[in-house]
C-alpha cells in the first residue's frame, strides 16, 4: 500500500506562507485566511503553512485565528515579507487548536462539547512522573491508584472500560479492559508527548465504543524536517530524583532531520523504590507489617519507620519509540512509528493489605510485567478534490501483556495467569471543506482483538508447575464501524454540528470445561449500535463562547465483560455470562467560557447523563449452584449483566486571572453526584463519581524565571455515599467517628520553581505535599507520596 501511494507522488510546487507565534515562534494551525471581495477561505497546516497560490493579487486578507491579534495584508505585503507572518497572542485565550474532536485540527471554541489541553511546556514544567499523573495535573480528571504501578482516571462519573484512550489517533482499549480499576495509561511516556486533550462526555460518534464519559487523546512527538537547512540535530536528555520513593528516571531523544525525511528516536527509564507516604492523616492508613519469606517460610515482618514505608509498592519501567518521516511535498505526509512499554512485576498494595483470621491474606499478589507495544503506519494527504481535502490512513498493529501472580499466606501454591491480546486495526478518515459555511467529515474503522489467555499453579517447594484456570476464554472480538459529522456555520458567530455513526460488534468464545463446568463450550455476540449528536457553538463576541450538546453513546460487551473468571471481592466470584448486549448513555451539556477584558477568564459546564442497560456485576448462578468453591474459599457466585440504570449529574468551574504582567490564578474545580439502580430496584452512590476535587495555582513567569505555588485537594466521600460495594473494603478506606469505611478530605501544599541555568540548560527544583500530609485519593488502595523533594535537569540541543 505504502508503494502504491509512493507512485501518486509528484512535485507540486507552490507558494506558500508561513505563520508562527511571536512569542514561542511555534507554527499555528487552522489559522484563518479570507479575501472578503470573493469570499475565498483556506485554513493553515500543522507547519503553519497555507498555500498562496488562490489568493495571488488579493488587495486585502483577513488572517485571524481564535486567542491571537486580526491582521490584514495584501498580498503584495505577504510577498515582501517572504510569505511569513508572526500572529501576536493575546492575554487571555477563549480557545486553541484541537484534534480530539472531529480528529482534525479545529478551534475549540467552534466545538459544541468541552476539551481541555495539557500542552507539552505544562507537562514539562509539572514533569510529572507517569501520565496517569499528568491527567491529574489538568485538574479535570480524577486518579484512583489501588497501587503506585497505576493510575485509573475518572470523568464525569464513569471509568475504565467507560473512556476511551486514544494514542495519535488509535484506540488503546483492548478487548480485556475491565470495569475494576486499570493501570494502563502508565504506559504512555510524558516525556514524548506533544499534546494531550481530554474530550468531556460522549464520544462515541468519532470513536465508537467506550467513549461515554470521555475520550483522552495523546498525541506524541513527530520527528521535524530541516527546514531552510540541509541538515536538522536536536534532542534532550532529562534526568530527575524524587525524595518520596528514591525515583531515579533517566530520558533522551534524537531527531534527525532533512529536507524531506526525519528520524525521531526516544528511551526512557524509571526506577521506583516503595512509596513512603506522609506523616499528618489517619492512622487506619498505616499498615504495621508486610509479608517476607525467610528460610522458606512465609513470615509476618514489622514495618520500619514509622510505617510510612509502604510495601511492596516499588517497581521500574522503560519505554522506547522510533518514528520515521517522509513528506516528498506539501500534500504528502508518511509517518511510522514504534513503540514499547514494558513494567516490572510490582506488588497490588491493596490487596497486601486484606487480613483473614487475623493473618495476612495473601502472601503475594502482584502484577506480572506489562507491555505494551505499537506499531503505527500513517498516511495524511491533501488534496482539492470532489469529495475530499484532507485524508489521513492508520493501519496499527498493537501488543498487550498484563498477568496476575497471587499466593495465599502460607500456602505453597502459586496461582499464574498470562494473557495476550494482538490488537490490529485500520482508521481511514476524510475532511471536505465544501464551502466556507459546511464542512463534512467522515471515515470508517476496523479492529480485531484476539485473546489469548492461560492459567497455572506452581508448587513453590519443588518447583512443579501445573495447568490452571485461565482468566479468559480463548476469544475473538470484532468491531467496525461507520461515521459522518457535518459542521455547519449558521452565521459567523454560530456553528452547528451534527453526527451519526452506526457500529457492529461482534465476540467469538471458546470455553474450557477442564476446570469449571460450565452450561456452554462456545459464545457468539454479534450486535449493532446506532449513535448520534447534535450540537451548538455560539460567540456573541469575541468574549463569549457558548456551547450546548446532546450526544448518545455506547459501549458493547467485550471479553472481560463475556468472558472472565476472576474474584472480584472476598468471598465472591465472577463466572461467564454470554447472554450480554451493548449499554447506551444519553448526555446532555450546557457550557460557556467569558473573558472579562484581559484581566478574568471564567468557563462553567453542567452535564446530565443516563446510562441505560448498564454492563454491572450482579449475584448470578452457575449450574443452578449460587455459589462455588473458588481458590479454596466457598464463594457467592455473580456475573456481569445488563440489569441496572445509572444517571450522573456533574458541574465544572473554571477561572484563569491575570493579576498582574508576571503574576497569574488559575482554578478549577469539580463536583459530580451518581446513582446506580442496585438489583432490588433501590438506589447505590456510584462508584465512579469522584467526590468534590479540585486544583488552584499562582503562577509568576519573569525572564525565564517560571515558579507555581499550587493545592490539589478532595472533598470528603462519607459512609453513606460510598457506593454499596465499597463499604466493605477496609483496606481502602478510613474509618470515621462511627467506625464506618470513609474516605477523608485532604490536601496538598505544593511548590516548584524552573530557571534556565544556561540558554539549553534547565533545572527545576519543586517540594510537593510541603505539610508532610497522609492522604489517600477516594477508591485508592495506597496513600498518595509524602513530603517530596523533586530535582529535575534537562539539557536540549
Amino acid at each position: 500500500m505504502l508503494l502504491c501511494m509512493l507512485g501518486w507522488v509528484g512535485y507540486a510546487p507552490a507558494q506558500m506562507l508561513k505563520i508562527t507565534d511571536q512569542k514561542t515562534g511555534e507554527p499555528l494551525q487552522q489559522v484563518t485566511l479570507i479575501n472578503p471581495s470573493s469570499e475565498l477561505i483556506s485554513l493553515s497546516n500543522e507547519s503553519g503553512e497555507v498555500d498562496m497560490a488562490p489568493f495571488v493579487g488579493s488587495k486585502s486578507i483577513l488572517i485571524s485565528l481564535m486567542g491571537y491579534e486580526t491582521v490584514q495584508r495584501s498580498f503584495t505585503e505577504l510577498k515582501s515579507q517572504n510569505f511569513r507572518i508572526a500572529l501576536v497572542p493575546t492575554n487571555l485565550q477563549l480557545s486553541e487548536i484541537v484534534i480530539s474532536g472531529t480528529k482534525w485540527n479545529q478551534q475549540s471554541a467552534n466545538l459544541p462539547i468541552k476539551i481541555s489541553t495539557i500542552s507539552k511546556e505544562r507537562i514539562a514544567f509539572q514533569n510529572p512522573q507517569t501520565a496517569a499523573d499528568l491527567l491529574g495535573i489538568s485538574g479535570k480528571v480524577y486518579i484512583q491508584k489501588s497501587q503506585q504501578g497505576g493510575g485509573s482516571p475518572m470523568i464525569r462519573g464513569f471509568a475504565t472500560n467507560r473512556l476511551l484512550y486514544v494514542v495519535d489517533g488509535v484506540r488503546m482499549n483492548s478487548a480485556i479492559f475491565r470495569g475494576g480499576n486499570i493501570q494502563n495509561v502508565i504506559n504512555l511516556d510524558p516525556f514524548i508527548l506533544d499534546q494531550t486533550e481530554v474530550l468531556f462526555g460522549p464520544g462515541s460518534v468519532i470513536y465508537g465504543s467506550d467513549a461515554i464519559g470521555g475520550v483522552m487523546s495523546f498525541q506524541t512527538q513527530k520527528p521535524t524536517f530541516s527546514g531552510e537547512k540541509n541538515f536538522l540535530v536536536s534532542g534532550k536528555l532529562n534526568s530527575r530524583y524524587s525524595s518520596s520513593n528514591q525515583e531515579k528516571t533517566i530520558h533522551a531523544d534524537l531527531n534527525l532531520g532533512w529536507k524531506k525525511w526525519a528520524l525521531l528516536t526516544s528511551f526512557s527509564n524509571w526506577d521506583y523504590d516503595h512509596l513512603r507516604q506522609g506523616k499528618n492523616g489517619p492512622d487506619d492508613y498505616l499498615k504495621p507489617f508486610h509479608v517476607k519469606r525467610l528460610n522458606g517460610i512465609d513470615q509476618i515482618v514489622a514495618q520500619e519507620k514509622g510505617r510510612l514505608k509502604q510495601i511492596p509498592s516499588a517497581y521500574s519501567q522503560y519505554n522506547v519509540m522510533q518514528k520515521i518521516r517522509f513528506k516528498p511535498n506539501a500534500s504528502w505526509d508518511f509517518d511510522y512509528g514504534f513503540h514499547r512499554s514494558q513494567t516490572s512485576p510490582y506488588g497490588r498494595y491493596d490487596r497486601h493489605n486484606r487480613t483473614r483470621n487475623s493473618l495476612p491474606r495473601y502472601a503475594e499478589w502482584n502484577y506480572g510485567p506489562q507491555v505494551w507495544q505499537l506499531n503505527l503506519l500513517q498516511v495524511k494527504h491533501t488534496a482539492d478534490l470532489r469529495l475530499v481535502d484532507q485524508m489521513s490512513l492508520k493501519i496499527a498493529h498493537q501488543v498487550f501483556e498484563e498477568s496476575r501472580i497471587d499466593r495465599s499466606f502460607q500456602d505453597p501454591l502459586r496461582t499464574i495467569q498470562e494473557e495476550h491480546v494482538d490488537a490490529v486495526s485500520i482508521n481511514w478518515d476524510f475532511q471536505k471543506l465544501i464551502d466556507e459555511k459546511h464542512t463534512v467529515s467522515y471515515g470508517i474503522e476496523w479492529v480485531k482483538n484476539k485473546v489469548e489467555s492461560t492459567g497455572m499453579t506452581q508448587q513453590i517447594e519443588t518447583g512443579q508447575v501445573q495447568a490452571g484456570p485461565a482468566r479468559y476464554p480463548a476469544a475473538d472480538w470484532y468491531t467496525w464501524g461507520i461515521y459522518l459529522n457535518e459542521e455547519f456555520g449558521l452565521s459567523q458567530k454560530a456553528n452547528l454540528q451534527a453526527g451519526l455513526r452506526y457500529s457492529r460488534n461482534q465476540i467469538s468464545a471458546t470455553f474450557s470445561d477442564e476446570f469449571y463446568s460450565f452450561p456452554f463450550e462456545e459464545s457468539e455476540l454479534n450486535e449493532g449500535a446506532l449513535t448520534g449528536s447534535l450540537g451548538v457553538a455560539i460567540r456573541p463576541n469575541s468574549d463569549w463562547v457558548v456551547q450546548g450538546n446532546f450526544g448518545t453513546a455506547f459501549r458493547a460487551p467485550n471479553v472481560d465483560d463475556l468472558g472472565k473468571v476472576f474474584d472480584s471481592e472476598p468471598g465472591s466470584v465472577t463466572v461467564p455470562n454470554p447472554n450480554l448486549r451493548p449499554e447506551y448513555a444519553y448526555s446532555v451539556d450546557l457550557g460557556f467560557a467569558k473573558k472579562f477584558r484581559d484581566f478574568v477568564k471564567v468557563d462553567f459546564s453542567a452535564y446530565y447523563t443516563i446510562l441505560d442497560d448498564a454492563l454491572v456485576r450482579r449475584n448470578f448462578s452457575l449450574n443452578g449452584a449460587d455459589s462455588i468453591r473458588y481458590q479454596g474459599e466457598l464463594s457467592q457466585v455473580q456475573a456481569i449483566q445488563n440489569a441496572a440504570q445509572a444517571r450522573v449529574f456533574g458541574l465544572q468551574m473554571g477561572m484563569e486571572m491575570r493579576i498582574s504582567r508576571t503574576l497569574k490564578f488559575f482554578t478549577d474545580l469539580n463536583y459530580q453526584q451518581g446513582k446506580e439502580e442496585l438489583s432490588d430496584g433501590s438506589l447505590s452512590p456510584s462508584r465512579h463519581a469522584a467526590p468534590f476535587f479540585g486544583l488552584s495555582r499562582l503562577e509568576y513567569q519573569k525572564k525565564g524565571l517560571t515558579a507555581q505555588l499550587y493545592f490539589q485537594y478532595q472533598g470528603e466521600q462519607s459512609f453513606e455515599h460510598l457506593a454499596i460495594e465499597e463499604r466493605n473494603k477496609d483496606e481502602i478506606y478510613a474509618k470515621d467517628q462511627n467506625g464506618n469505611n470513609y474516605s477523608p478530605a485532604w490536601y496538598t501544599a505544593n511548590f516548584k520553581v524552573s530557571y534556565p541555568i544556561y540558554k539549553t540548560i534547565h533545572t527545576l527544583v519543586g517540594i510537593e505535599n510541603i505539610t508532610d500530609q497522609r492522604y489517600r485519593p477516594y477508591s485508592s488502595g495506597i496513600s498518595g507520596a509524602g513530603r517530596n523533594i523533586l530535582i529535575s535537569l534537562s539539557y536540549n540541543f
